[in-house]
């Protein structure tokens, strides 16, 4: 199989090139670097033909020109949603990336679109009592933020190419991804991380009580690599179904690094937006995706932080 990787040099799509390299698949990566980081694809680079590395704008014109060259059977968009760049121009070209993706797809006769969307901001603010929340069709969905609009604009054009154009896609509501190559920051996990191996205050919004569904990277990506054959039109989510509590998480990441226990947390004021709880539930991609998640979050803690 060929596959192209939009993202691809970036932390999760870093981990599929990996991934499906190892299963003998065909591999372009499409990054313009401005997130990803070539040292991600060290391994990737020394796998001889089978991988190749484009620096491009994944929203240019460039990408359809080699879609129609390469001939793909499967885009995997990983070009994420904007996390710190809250502006227009950054929103917009999240959704142009995937116009981009499905367009060369529509003109090349590509077979299937893979496209990876944060579950935290398309379902809202459910309430504790419906956790882990479980999969809803595409018109049940409610955006939280600007970002929320976006991926939920971003399914609706999935939905959209494959009722006019025929092609076929599988979106992934992922859950929150963590895992090694994650840059400091960039997620909850990873930033509670470098707080205790740089022996720095890790800073919590509110009291932390508020939960997130953490999901380790190689069980991420073992969903995107499954849904390149299965899961066609459908919007699954991809979580573990347990809900893990900011202030637990800090205990526990601080409990794999020598005296990171003694480390004082800063409490801030809370977001307004913030979620209160979240977990969603991996039911549907164990039936359509042949998918769940294997990794304990103490096993991946331990992973990511061996060495420390």
């Amino acid at each position: 199989m060929k596959a192209v990787v939009i993202g691809g040099a970036g932390f999760i799509g870093s981990h599929l090139v990996d991934r499906l390299l190892s299963e003998d698949h065909a591999v372009d990566v499409i990054d313009d670097l401005s997130s990803g980081s070539l040292a991600n694809l060290a391994d990737a680079r020394t796998s001889g033909g089978a991988f190749k590395f484009h620096h491009l704008d994944a929203a240019s014109g460039d990408v359809d020109s080699l879609i129609g060259m390469r001939r793909p059977d499967v885009i995997h968009v990983l070009t994420p949603l904007p996390r710190s760049d809250e502006s227009a121009a950054a929103h917009a070209r999240a959704f142009q990336v995937a116009l981009t993706a499905l367009d060369a797809a529509r003109r090349h006769g590509v077979g299937k679109v893979v496209v990876a969307v944060p579950a935290t901001s398309i379902h809202g603010h459910p309430m504790s009592r419906v956790l882990p929340l479980k999969d809803v069709e595409v018109a049940q969905l409610v955006p939280r933020g600007v970002r929320g609009v976006v991926a939920r604009a971003i399914v609706d054009l999935l939905v959209s190419y494959r009722d006019v154009h025929a092609v076929e896609f599988t979106a992934l509501a992922m859950a929150t991804v963590y895992g090694e190559r994650q840059r400091a920051g960039a997620g909850v996990v990873s930033a509670f991380v470098h707080a205790a191996t740089s022996s720095s205050s890790p800073v919590i919004d509110g009291d932390g009580r508020q939960t997130r569904d953490l999901l380790y990277v190689d069980d991420a990506v073992d969903a995107l690599a499954r849904a390149g054959e299965r899961g066609g039109g459908l919007l699954v989510n991809v979580g573990t179904g347990v809900q893990t509590s900011i202030a637990d998480l800090w205990e526990r990441v601080a409990a794999h690094v020598p005296d990171a226990a003694d480390i004082d947390v800063v409490h801030r004021a809370p977001r307004s937006d913030d979620l209160a709880r979240f977990a969603i539930s991996p039911v549907r991609a164990r039936i359509h995706l042949a998918w769940s998640p294997w990794t304990d979050l103490d096993d991946g803690l331990a992973r990511l932080t061996a060495g420390a």
